[in-house]
């Protein structure tokens, strides 16, 4: 096989990053997008060929107006895709990494298109707001950003 046919026959996945920003109160910054029902960590969906980390800083730039030097890779989330993007979707690895903490009077703007609202919520609520999934890789994001590492999260149905 040639080495063309060979890389087009390989699996396939989405990249997605985000952010762990949190403030001086160690609440963490949270996005409403208008178009899903939960919240969310800045961040958003790797374009074509952009490494997870370079995707982190220009998503969250787009998203909160935040121009943040991105940090160290907190976790990685890997996930089946979800039954209603059909059957031939693909798994996706979602990126965590520091955002850092902002000062109080730093300044969100809202990406108007996308986002309805943001928080700084504190970890013990973050269950109320965020998705199963987005939940368990944030609370991992959270157990190792003081320390060192990262964690990985393999895909556990339920």
């Amino acid at each position: 096989m040639d080495p063309e046919t060979w890389h087009a026959s390989l699996a396939g996945v989405v990249l997605a990053a985000g952010a762990l920003i949190r403030d001086s109160d160690a609440r963490v910054l949270c996005v409403k997008p208008n178009y899903r029902d939960y919240w969310t960590l800045p961040g958003g969906i790797c374009e074509a060929g952009e490494a997870p980390h370079l995707c982190c800083a220009r998503e969250v730039a787009e998203e909160v107006g935040l121009d943040l030097p991105v940090g160290r890779l907190l976790t990685i989330d890997w996930q089946l895709a979800l039954p209603e993007y059909g059957p031939d979707a693909r798994p996706s690895m979602y990126f965590i990494f520091d955002g850092g903490v902002v000062p109080a009077t730093a300044r969100i703007v809202l990406q108007d298109d996308e986002l309805d609202d943001y928080q700084f919520a504190q970890p013990a609520n973050l269950a109320g707001l965020l998705a199963p999934a987005g939940l368990r890789r944030t609370v991992a994001a959270l157990a190792v950003s003081d320390g060192q590492g990262a964690s990985y999260l393999p895909y556990q149905p339920g």
